[in-house]
């Protein structure tokens, strides 16, 4: 038996937008910017996507900006924003869980660029501590970033309520959220909540990879990071990717029809499956598991055992999980997030984390339990103490 539950790095696509992708490719292939009938149809599909995306998030579709991903949307909206507001203030704020994408573009701004970042803190569920901002916050701060959920053990972070702080401390502070884990399972509309930018990548929501978008609110100064031939308002420079645009309009359109019912199905096996953990023994679920937590993921501790000789045991029986955030490296390192949230050190390199979609089934979590039962005991007693 096949089993993927590793749809936190990468999810299938949907076999309607690999259909979509595809005549796209081959046979709409126009230039965007060419004025000619094929240019004219490949343009259409950009406007076709920005309106359905922007019809999601209840914003204006001129706010939606093309990129290559979750971690060029990071690093546009930071960069792009820092730079462009910088006589204002040189004080970004994030939080020590954040993407990569986040904390290493946040290492360049502060040891390249002489940008002051505070890194955040967090409790033990992840989540950063809403008084600890407000200390945070001063007159040179300019920006603050919030991941939407944290793609590593599940924690969504309160941002709404940490929007509200910031702009009651400032209305000028831009606030920047990395949606990567949070759009496709959250209705996330960001005026209504104040949130001036967001990243989204396409192949988290069962559409292609190397295409995502950032929003951002008209009001926001922002400088483009890539130059060129002045496309996207000068914002994203470079040809549109109109096939993996195409497909990551109508990924966003299909995740979220029946939203509600999938993350609700997807809920229901997440407790199922941490229920059936408790058989086990001696392992830990890191983070919340309640209604506060993420509908897909499940980072999970088994004492005695090294992540990395778990997840191979695991892939040879079919089953598919991960180490940490793949996008990082396919290399596992001891995780930075676990860290974060103390995580016992007998657990810090004895975690996998196990992330479901709409298509994952009961059978699959059956068959993966059965496997971590009958392997565990066998590794725990072969296992150097």
């Amino acid at each position: 038996m096949e089993v993927y539950l590793d749809n936190s790095a990468t999810t299938m696509c949907y076999p309607e937008v690999g259909e979509l992708v595809y005549k796209v490719m081959c046979r709409d292939y126009g230039n965007p910017s060419s004025l000619y009938r094929k240019g004219v149809e490949a343009e259409h599909y950009i406007r076709g996507a920005k309106e359905t995306i922007a019809k999601l998030l209840k914003v204006n579709a001129k706010e939606i900006f093309f990129t290559s991903g979750g971690t060029e949307s990071d690093n546009l909206a930071l960069i792009g924003c820092a730079k462009a507001n910088r006589r204002r203030g040189n004080h970004l704020i994030t939080s020590a869980v954040e993407h990569s994408a986040i904390l290493n573009t946040m290492r360049y701004l502060e040891e390249e660029e002489g940008f002051r970042v505070t890194y955040l803190p967090v409790d033990e569920a992840g989540r950063i501590r809403l008084e600890e901002l407000r200390e945070a916050l001063c007159p040179e701060t300019i920006l603050v970033s919030i991941m939407y959920v944290n793609n590593e053990v599940g924690t969504v972070q309160p941002v709404q309520n940490a929007v509200q702080i910031v702009k009651r401390y400032n209305p000028s502070i831009l606030f920047h959220t990395d949606a990567v884990q949070g759009f496709g399972k959250y209705r996330i509309h960001p005026k209504r909540m104040g949130i001036d930018l967001l990243s989204a990548s396409g192949h988290k929501i069962h559409g292609p990879k190397g295409v995502g978008f950032l929003y951002i609110d008209s009001r926001v100064k922002i400088q483009p990071i890539i130059f060129g031939g002045g496309q996207q308002k000068d914002i994203r420079s470079g040809t549109e990717n109109v096939p993996g645009i195409a497909g990551l309009g109508l990924a966003s359109e299909m995740i979220y029809q029946d939203l509600e019912m999938k993350t609700a199905l997807m809920r229901e096996l997440k407790a199922y499956f941490i229920q059936g953990l408790d058989e086990i023994g001696d392992t830990k679920v890191h983070g919340l598991t309640d209604e506060e937590s993420a509908p897909h993921i499940v980072s999970v501790g088994f004492r005695g055992v090294r992540s990395e000789v778990l997840l191979h045991t695991l892939e040879d029986k079919g089953i598919c999980v991960s180490a940490g955030s793949a996008c990082a490296s396919n290399h596992p390192a001891v995780s930075g997030v676990l860290k974060a949230i103390g995580v016992p050190r007998e657990y810090l390199d004895a975690t996998l984390r196990f992330s479901m979609s709409e298509f994952t089934t009961k059978e699959e979590i059956d068959y993966t339990l059965e496997t971590l039962y009958n392997c565990i005991p066998m590794l725990r007693k072969f296992t150097r103490r």
